[in-house]
């Protein structure tokens, strides 16, 4: 009798499962708000240099004194990083003729701002806030020459997202997931509230950071869970499940943001979920697989019978006893006496293989979907319908990835899912800036295939990881999401300098990682396995076939 049968005898799809999948995946609503939270607190609102402090135009109307203190761009909006170093009050006299865009001297105009000296805004800058009424970048100035910070603060975020995953991944291998769950709701909790509450840029980052952290230790932790207490047939459907409370999560945030212009309250109001989250966690029961491979059978008895008793199977629950349990995970047990590491994640040719090209699949997936995602501004569309537009197109996405998961494998789906996420973006670049619905429309479809990349790589790497390593693995793979996720903002800056190239970057990345994702082996309909002996001894036929395939050749 293997695990499996224990769980099937309790009950393996039940009241338990059903309350159990439901409280892990609300605090993934939110886990999108932290994610994508810097498009509305750290939105860029139009703004000019402020009028020098020693001039005394008091009757002059707003429109005026924008004219004689601020220059024209070439688009006829006023630069947004410098002011005339003396007024201009001989433009006055224009003023009731000129107009930036349609008047014929426009350009002589603006070939005389190049005899004019200029200044940088000594003064500070003057903000229109019609559309957020307050934002990180208007309450401590992160434009011009600060302006890079803004990508420097969601880098930071996604830092703490990486160092949280090799953290977390490792602890809850040998503290359990459910004591590590609890810690990272905290920790989301308080630190999402004292971001809210920063006095700077820097006390910001810090707390954003814990806030990475804890989102790691949160998904890692609640997806092991998740897929350790329940059976195979029913894993592609949960993750998918799981998948779709990312989305709702997206849309939730469009919400807050729209009814919450201010970034601190917005802040706060996706940060104090998460006290709730804490104190009903206390509920949850650990892993059995977890507390059998680390000596705690006595325990993992009595989690079973728990379940027994809410899936109203109390009889089948009495006959579990620690003999039974013992025998049922008895190769497990005897391979787990060893401490594992993320060493163990490439020890084997089977588990280096998955680790190898996982981590490709993870970064490039990463990479893309935030380089689409975190800079909705550039679309020239209100924000709000925009963020409304890329959450809502993930739930086709992942219905279509769903099926295709669960007909033509989890392999063939992950890598179409990347190439064509990849071609649509490259497609994107040649379309003219001008035509701004035909670009917007291309980026939402990209973005939904790297949301069915998402969710098939997310239930793809929970089915090839051991039991004994998967938290390590996870914890692996997450981090080299995280990296790409880190390095997809610097990414945006390039195309200050080349226009193109960050698209070419963000498209060519998912095509390459696409053909890589061949060379996993398919998982549908296979056991999970719960040892690297397991993992080895499965792939073993498929990596013998291939080396023979390539020799006859």
């Amino acid at each position: 009798m293997a695990f499996a049968d224990l769980l099937e005898q309790v009950g393996s799809v039940g009241r338990f499962q059903a309350l159990h999948v439901t409280l892990l995946c609300l605090p993934i609503l939110m886990m999108a708000s932290h994610n994508l939270l810097q498009n509305f607190v750290a939105a860029v609102p139009p703004h000019h240099c402020s009028v020098q402090r020693n001039l005394s135009l008091s009757k002059l109307s707003p429109g005026d004194i924008l004219l004689i203190t601020v220059p024209l761009d070439k688009n006829g909006k006023p630069q947004r990083c410098q002011r005339y170093a003396a007024a201009q009050l001989h433009l006055l006299a224009k003023n009731d003729t000129f107009s930036p865009v349609e008047d014929t001297d426009y350009e002589e105009e603006l070939d005389n701002v190049q005899d004019v000296d200029l200044q940088e805004c000594t003064d500070g800058w003057d903000y229109n806030m019609t559309e957020r009424s307050s934002t990180i970048i208007s309450d401590w100035d992160l434009v011009c020459d600060q302006r890079s910070l803004k990508q420097m603060g969601q880098t930071i975020y996604m830092g703490g997202v990486l160092v949280g995953a090799v953290i977390f991944g490792g602890l809850s291998d040998r503290f359990g997931r459910r004591f590590l769950l609890l810690f990272s709701n905290l920790l989301m909790a308080v630190a999402g509230t004292c971001a809210a509450f920063s006095t700077s840029f820097s006390v910001f980052c810090c707390f954003r950071f814990l806030c990475g952290m804890a989102l790691s230790g949160l998904v890692l932790n609640s997806f092991s869970l998740i897929v350790e207490w329940i059976p195979t047939r029913v894993r592609t459907v949960v993750g998918t499940g799981t998948g779709y409370c990312y989305t709702m999560g997206q849309l939730i945030l469009a919400t807050l943001a729209y009814f919450i212009r201010d970034w601190r309250w917005l802040t706060l109001a996706v940060s104090l979920p998460f006290y709730v989250s804490f104190l009903y966690s206390w509920w949850f029961l650990e892993s059995a697989r977890w507390l059998v491979l680390n000596n705690k059978p006595e325990q993992a008895v009595k989690n079973l019978k728990v379940v027994a008793r809410v899936n109203g199977r109390n009889e089948e629950g009495e006959k579990i006893n620690l003999e039974m349990l013992q025998e049922s995970m008895k190769k497990e047990t005897s391979c787990s006496q060893n401490t594992y590491s993320a060493l163990d994640l490439f020890r084997t040719p089977s588990m280096r293989t998955i680790s190898v090209c996982l981590s490709a699949v993870w970064f490039s997936t990463s990479f893309a979907y935030y380089g689409l995602s975190m800079d909705l501004q550039k679309f020239g569309v209100d924000i709000y319908l925009i963020q409304v537009i890329f959450g809502a197109v993930d739930i086709p996405a992942k219905v279509v990835v769903t099926v295709s998961m669960s007909v033509l494998g989890r392999r063939r789906s992950q890598c179409a899912a990347l190439i064509l996420a990849g071609v649509t973006i490259l497609i994107n670049q040649l379309v003219p800036y001008e035509k701004q619905t035909v670009r917007t429309s291309l980026a939402v479809l990209g973005k939904g295939c790297l949301a069915a990349s998402f969710n098939c790589c997310y239930l793809y790497a929970g089915e090839l990881y051991p039991t004994v390593t998967r938290q390590n693995g996870m914890g692996w793979v997450s981090m080299m999401a995280r990296l790409g996720a880190m390095v997809s903002p610097m990414v945006l800056l390039l195309g200050e300098y080349i226009v193109w190239l960050p698209g070419l970057i963000y498209g060519g990345a998912p095509i390459l990682c696409g053909v890589i994702a061949v060379f996993l082996p398919e998982t549908l309909g296979a056991p999970l396995p719960d040892t690297i002996q397991d993992v080895e001894e499965r792939y073993d036929a498929i990596t013998n076939a291939i080396l023979t395939f390539f020799k006859f050749k």
